[in-house]
């Protein structure tokens, strides 16, 4: 995994990480719309909370999934792809 893990990622000014009854998922919500995430997204966007690493969320989603080797690189994928969206920040 080449994407430090010791970051601790946060979400973007304005963006907000719920579940919405409405579309039955888990979205982000911005000033100019709504992401709606498919299950996998939303497990791991649930523990962005900007206090834990990413080695911290790869941990819990480890412990709740089973230690499944594909979660490191699924969580990697998701983080550059929420910064890369603008949804998130990854500052140390």
């Amino acid at each position: 995994m080449s994407l430090d893990t010791s970051i601790v990622p946060v979400w973007q000014r304005g963006y907000r990480f719920q579940y919405e009854p409405s579309q039955q998922a888990h979205i982000i919500l911005y000033p100019e719309g709504m992401i709606k995430l498919n299950e996998s997204a939303a497990a791991i966007a649930q523990h962005i909370d900007g206090q834990r690493t990413i080695a911290d969320i790869i941990a819990n989603l480890k412990q709740q999934f089973g230690d499944i080797e594909q979660i490191d690189t699924d969580v990697a994928d998701y983080m550059l792809v929420a910064q890369k969206e603008n949804w998130i920040k990854l500052d140390k």
